[in-house]
């Protein structure tokens, strides 16, 4: 005969969990989101999701000044909604500049009772170089901007959550370049940076984790924006390798990484952290 086991006893919650409403979770009202390569493409974009979302945004680029006319549409979404946004020219490899900068908008939010809740580090730089011919001084520039300049970003925007004992949120723009190599590019350099971001997320986010700091990166497919209409009207048959894996039949453009953007800063991901959200138009599931 078997022996009897003892029953097991479970304990039920005493009560259902109590959860915000969807439209809550998506909305970033009361908080300031800070955005690096916000000057132009796909940082602009990205920051004015944060606006539409109610949240208060802080562009930071290299730039001298940002896109005119993509600035001017912004400045008037601000005010429609009364909402602000700045322009922060900066080095985000140059750790003292992003410290101040991040720490003036810091300071800036919370006098407008919106703290620094969240950073999209978009910032990076692209280059179409054949392995056997890169020069070095290319390769660590590529690292230095999207590897090193992310860290700083992402650390300091840590520190400041800390400090203020605030459950901020990482956005980290990397790349299904970080998970394949790209047909018809040679782009060592960049595919190796984007590897490099997407294992910071998971690093960080096991670190950050104790102090309520979510960390996750959004790793687009191909998008048209300016750096990738010049390579194209370049080199137009890159055009067709690309199109020959783009499942739905276009490539993505800056505005289908608003709503996963915003999703990854908001309170609908509370529970997401350490991953990536690959958005690719379904490039990377077929061969």
């Amino acid at each position: 005969m078997g022996s009897i086991e003892e029953p097991i006893e479970v304990q039920l919650p005493t009560a259902a969990p109590t959860f915000a409403p969807t439209p809550s979770l998506f909305s970033l009202t009361g908080r300031t989101i800070a955005v690096t390569g916000g000057g132009r493409g796909l940082g602009i974009t990205l920051a004015a999701a944060v606006l539409e979302s109610g949240g208060h945004c802080a562009c930071i680029d290299i730039l001298p000044s940002p896109s005119e006319l993509e600035w001017t549409s912004l400045l008037a979404l601000a005010k429609s909604s009364n909402l602000t946004v700045s322009y922060h020219r900066c080095d985000i490899t140059d750790e003292t500049q992003i410290s101040a900068t991040l720490d003036l908008i810091a300071e800036t939010g919370a006098k407008l009772g919106a703290p620094l809740a969240g950073t999209i580090a978009c910032a990076g730089i692209q280059q179409k170089v054949p392995a056997v011919e890169y020069p070095v001084e290319g390769f660590r520039r590529i690292m230095d901007v999207n590897v090193t300049g992310t860290f700083l970003t992402i650390k300091h925007s840590a520190r400041i959550f800390m400090r203020e004992g605030t459950r901020g949120s990482v956005v980290m723009i990397a790349s299904m370049s970080g998970q394949v190599a790209n047909r018809g590019l040679t782009c060592t350099a960049y595919n190796t940076s984007k590897a490099a971001v997407q294992q910071m997320c998971r690093s960080v986010a096991q670190e950050w984790g104790a102090h309520g700091i979510r960390v996750n990166t959004l790793s687009p497919g191909y998008i048209r924006t300016a750096m990738t209409d010049a390579l194209l009207a370049a080199e137009p048959e890159v055009e067709k390798t690309w199109m020959a894996g783009a499942l739905l039949g276009r490539l993505g453009t800056p505005e289908d990484f608003k709503a996963p953007a915003i999703f990854l800063l908001a309170d609908g991901s509370s529970w997401m952290t350490g991953a990536d959200l690959r958005v690719d138009g379904g490039h990377c599931a077929s061969a």
